[in-house]
């Protein structure tokens, strides 16, 4: 269960990822960088909410 508290940092890192490739493809002008930036959006939203969930989570199993 220990592992599941850093699954949250890995939303975090696909969401740096998707923002440095949308920002690439922004500046090459090639192709249309809104799905990258629509997934870093999720990623990094998911990052929260999982915090957010886990200090839950937590809180209740000290109270039990």
């Amino acid at each position: 269960m220990n592992f599941l508290k850093y699954t949250s940092y890995l939303y975090l890192a696909f969401g740096i990822y998707f923002l440095y490739e949308g920002y690439t493809k922004w500046e090459s002008g090639t192709e249309t960088p809104w799905l990258s930036f629509i997934i870093a959006g999720l990623a990094i939203f998911m990052f929260f909410f999982r915090r957010k969930f886990a200090k839950k989570f937590e809180d209740r199993n000290k109270q039990s």
